[in-house]
């Protein structure tokens, strides 16, 4: 099964649709699949629920979707950086669907390893757990979580074999294991693809048979969200 494809469209192209439900891996801008949310952009699908920690920032990572209103609803844990998230939300034109950072991380690890739904302690007694199943166990509550299983996960990775096999570059880890894991179809933008074999077995972060797709992207802009500098003395 060949996993390489020539560019970011490509990777995409007769996958992404209208109305569907995708997951992008990263947290604010370490660790986005830029040139796959630049395709997704261009290919014009709209109508998107999107799960992502976050939707990146005003003009850059899922803030280019948010301008051109191809998302209807996401669903994160943070949108404190993005402006026109703010006004849409507040507007009422995008739906939102806020869920606590670790409950968000779970519901995408428990999606990939295939468990429909899971109890945490996190969000009993607040707005989060309205409408949702509270079981006692052990005399303490806990909130039924239903999982996510995306029908197509966007994530980055440093390096990929031809086999599909990831490894991620240090806090580029963060959501995009779980993201790639819950995918019903995973993509998967690398900055270098080297063969079958030649990763150390214990190293890889994530095996190929999660991955469906791969494309290149082997110069990312890697855009630094928050930028603090010290004043030499």
């Amino acid at each position: 099964m060949n996993k390489l494809y020539p560019s970011a469209a490509e990777a995409l192209k007769g996958i992404v649709k209208d109305g569907q439900m995708l997951a992008v891996g990263g947290f604010g801008l370490c660790g986005i699949p830029e040139a796959l949310i630049d395709a997704l952009q261009a290919s014009g699908v709209k109508n998107l629920t999107v799960i992502s920690n976050n939707a990146g920032v005003d003009g850059f990572g899922l803030g280019k979707l948010l301008a051109t209103r191809q998302i209807k609803k996401m669903i994160s844990s943070y949108v404190g950086e993005n402006k026109e998230f703010e006004r849409q939300y507040l507007s009422g034109e995008l739906e939102l669907e806020f869920t606590p950072q670790g409950t968000l991380a779970e519901k995408l690890r428990a999606g990939g390893a295939g468990i429909p739904a899971f109890f945490t302690r996190t969000g009993v007694g607040t707005i989060v757990a309205e409408g949702k199943e509270v079981r006692e166990f052990d005399g303490v509550k806990y909130v039924m979580e239903r999982s996510l299983v995306p029908d197509v996960s966007l994530v980055k990775a440093y390096v990929a074999d031809k086999s599909g096999n990831l490894v991620f570059r240090k806090t580029a880890r963060n959501f995009n294991p779980n993201v790639a894991m819950a995918g019903r179809i995973t993509v998967v933008e690398v900055e270098k693809i080297v063969e079958t074999g030649e990763l150390d077995p214990d190293q890889i972060h994530l095996p190929g048979i999660f991955v469906h797709r791969i494309v290149l992207n082997a110069t990312p802009e890697k855009r630094i969200e928050q930028r603090t500098v010290r004043a030499a003395a």
